[in-house]
């Protein structure tokens, strides 16, 4: 009986560590993160977010339509002038990246506009080869608002100077928000220890 009620307690202060851990990084990222386009700075270049087209079931991802349109919102406003897609790609048939590419282009954003980072497999790789790659020191993040204040978070302990622009919100999302208090303690962890990309290289020359 005492095993057991030292297992509770230890479920307990561990449950309550992520559920802190969580809403520190909400708390530390929200004064940078814009819902409005009109009120968001302008930034060069947006650091769009990549993730899969489709979800583990095979079916559409409702996280990725709404991230396209984001970017398209914020290149027609003028608040950014370049588009980062930074995502995996695992083979031609997974390519996020290029599925974003193809939706920003069918949306009226001109190609040249338009730069791919196919080595972004998470989000601490997305960010880190955006500034040791791409040499950016500034750049405004779009994803939804859970993915933006840990990017931001990121960001923020790397010296970079991001802000973060949410895509819409997508209902019933409780896979995503369970999976994002675990990623939440991992990037932490992941700071703390240095953790780099998985793929680093040359650097890239911007378009500008």
């Amino acid at each position: 009986m005492k095993k057991l009620k030292i297992l509770v307690l230890l479920i307990f202060f561990v449950a309550l560590g992520i559920f802190a851990i969580y809403q520190w990084v909400s708390f530390k990222a929200n004064k940078s993160i814009y819902d409005n386009v009109t009120e968001i700075p302008k930034n060069k270049v947006g650091l769009l977010l990549g993730i899969s087209k489709q979800d583990e079931f095979g079916t559409y991802n409702p996280h990725f339509l709404p991230r396209v349109d984001a970017a398209v919102e914020l290149f027609k406003a003028g608040k950014i002038e370049y588009i980062l897609v930074s995502g995996a790609k695992r083979s031609q048939y997974y390519d996020e990246p290029r599925d974003f590419k193809n939706e920003l282009i069918a949306k009226g954003i001109p190609e040249d506009k338009i730069i791919l980072d196919s080595s972004g497999f998470r989000t601490l790789d997305s960010v880190i080869r955006a500034k040791e790659i791409f040499g950016l020191n500034s750049f405004t993040t779009i994803s939804q608002k859970f993915h933006n204040q840990r990017a931001i978070f990121i960001s923020h302990h790397l010296k970079i100077n991001a802000i973060g622009y949410n895509a819409e919100a997508v209902k019933n999302q409780h896979i995503m928000s369970m999976r994002e208090y675990l990623a939440r303690p991992k990037a932490i962890l992941d700071l703390i220890f240095n953790v780099q990309p998985k793929v680093l290289g040359d650097s890239v020359l911007m378009p500008y």
